[in-house]
């Protein structure tokens, strides 16, 4: 694999900094790496440049979030041909914009995996020039984004393990080389990344957010004496939560180990972000605040990691989610079948406030309005939140410890349900006597928490369930839909 190469060089000004200067770095010469890796801020430039390039649009500034997953999880309704996406939505992976699309989500992911092994490559020698705990933080989050990165990328582009753990997986590119990396089964890639994550995770137990001081807040609030996240005298250890922290790492691990069907391990991970007590959950006068200074659309506390994506707020309000010809909505029919509105998703606050009723003379829709931001407040960030592409959630934790626990204990598994379905004003009984019953609505749930998320189609495909469509219609699982073809220069040049 050849992949030209981009460090994002900033000025730390926190994550509120943008990515403004590039430097760039054929893998044929290394001559600025010395220069950048001479400093600790070097180093600190480097791992933010890796997520910047992480949240341009081909990436989870839009598709891995909001674009092309959450399309094929049938997650959206569309007019013509919704920004070039119709023919995404019915599955024809030979559609121009499609591949254009998906080839370069492969290309970004792999560019910023090859910027965290240019970081791993040179963080050990250098480990002298680290003050405090900067040297396990930024090594850990290296080895974390690798993990996290090339982790979708199984997710994307080959077989689920449930269906081949000895199938063909991806390249685990975890050398900085110009040579062509080998392909690695699905379980031996899900190994690796699993290696990477038990190491990030042991790096970082210095993290800062496992303070007791470190009390999770929004960042907006002007007591600073309850905003001690933002509080930390080095501004590169402010915002944890918009990094792959310690309890993001556990989270990762959830997801892979209930990936490989290892619940003990997934459940002892998931476990260990909900016992922590950092992520409350939303206040019901946060959420449905009327002015929107005071209006937590994403759940913000909730967050485990998330993607800082200021950027994205003017493509959101002009193109991305509206219901004229080329936005994302959801028709009323829709919206009503998702959120079961004739039963339990009458009281649903996401119902109630995701989604903006909008009509026309021959039809009634809603917009999607998670991520909209006051089009005519001069602050970019009218909201009690910044701007974030949510990653990891407290719910998925709860989700997860349901799904491992019903086998040993299904009063508890159908609790945890029970916690997230209250915490969104469901108060509604639920009647499941078996671990089908049980799968069926985390499912129905899992799909009413991440709108526009991206995070569905990957459930789908993890438990090799049919796709349900916006009315209910069925569409069988298949490898055909769920593993995404290679680029066509994989296939020629990388013999894949």
């Amino acid at each position: 694999m050849k992949i030209r190469l981009l460090i994002c060089l900033i000025l730390i000004a926190g994550l509120a900094s943008s990515c403004k200067k590039w430097l760039e770095v054929e893998p044929e010469s290394e001559i600025a790496a010395p220069i950048l890796f001479s400093t600790e801020s070097g180093f600190m430039e480097a791992i933010n440049g890796v997520y910047n390039r992480s949240t341009e649009s081909d990436l989870y500034g839009k598709e891995l979030t909001f674009g092309t997953t959450e399309v094929l999880a049938q997650n959206f309704s569309m007019r013509d041909d919704g920004q070039d996406y119709r023919q995404t939505s019915l599955y024809n992976y030979k559609h121009g914009e499609f591949i254009k699309r998906k080839d370069k989500i492969w290309a970004g992911l792999y560019n910023a995996i090859v910027n965290c092994n240019l970081i791993l490559e040179n963080v050990d020698a250098k480990k002298n020039i680290f003050s405090g705990n900067n040297y396990a933080i930024v090594k850990g989050e290296a080895l974390a984004l690798r993990a996290y990165l090339h982790f979708d990328l199984l997710r994307l582009f080959a077989p689920s393990y449930l269906r081949n753990p000895t199938a063909k997986g991806i390249p685990y590119a975890n050398k900085y080389t110009k040579e062509i990396t080998p392909v690695s089964t699905v379980s031996e890639t899900i190994d690796l990344i699993i290696k990477d994550l038990e190491q990030a995770k042991q790096l970082l137990t210095v993290d800062p957010i496992r303070s007791a001081g470190y009390i999770v807040n929004y960042p907006l609030v002007t007591d600073t004496l309850k905003n001690t996240e933002e509080r930390n005298p080095s501004l590169f250890l402010q915002n944890r939560r918009h990094r792959l922290n310690y309890f993001a790492v556990c989270g990762t691990l959830a997801r892979v180990y209930l990936y490989k069907n290892d619940k003990a391990k997934a459940l002892q991970n998931a476990k260990e972000v909900i016992d922590s007590k950092k992520f409350p959950w939303t206040a019901k006068s946060d959420f449905e605040a009327f002015e929107d200074s005071k209006k937590d659309r994403i759940l913000y506390k909730e967050l485990v990691f998330g993607w800082y994506i200021p950027g994205a707020a003017k493509e959101i309000k002009d193109n991305w989610f509206q219901s004229g010809t080329r936005g994302f909505y959801l028709i009323e029919d829709a919206a009503d079948y998702i959120y079961e509105k004739a039963t339990a998703g009458a009281s649903d606050s996401r119902y109630k406030y995701w989604l903006s009723a909008t009509s026309n003379q021959s039809s009634r829709s809603y917009d999607i309005v998670k991520y909209r931001r006051n089009p005519l407040s001069a602050e970019a960030n009218a909201n009690l939140h910044y701007l974030m592409a949510p990653a990891i959630r407290l719910s998925e934790m709860y989700y997860i410890a349901a799904e491992c626990s019903y086998a040993g204990n299904p009063a508890e598994a159908v609790n945890y349900l029970k916690q997230v379905r209250e915490a969104r004003q469901i108060g509604d009984p639920l009647s499941i006597n078996s671990e089908e019953d049980l799968l069926k609505e985390l499912l129905k749930d899992a799909r009413k928490e991440w709108l526009a998320e991206g995070q569905l189609f990957y459930m789908y495909k993890r438990l090799n369930r049919g796709i349900v469509g916006q009315t209910g219609v069925i569409i069988p699982a298949s490898d055909n839909i769920f593993v995404l073809p290679l680029p066509n220069d994989e296939v020629v040049y990388g013999g894949r």
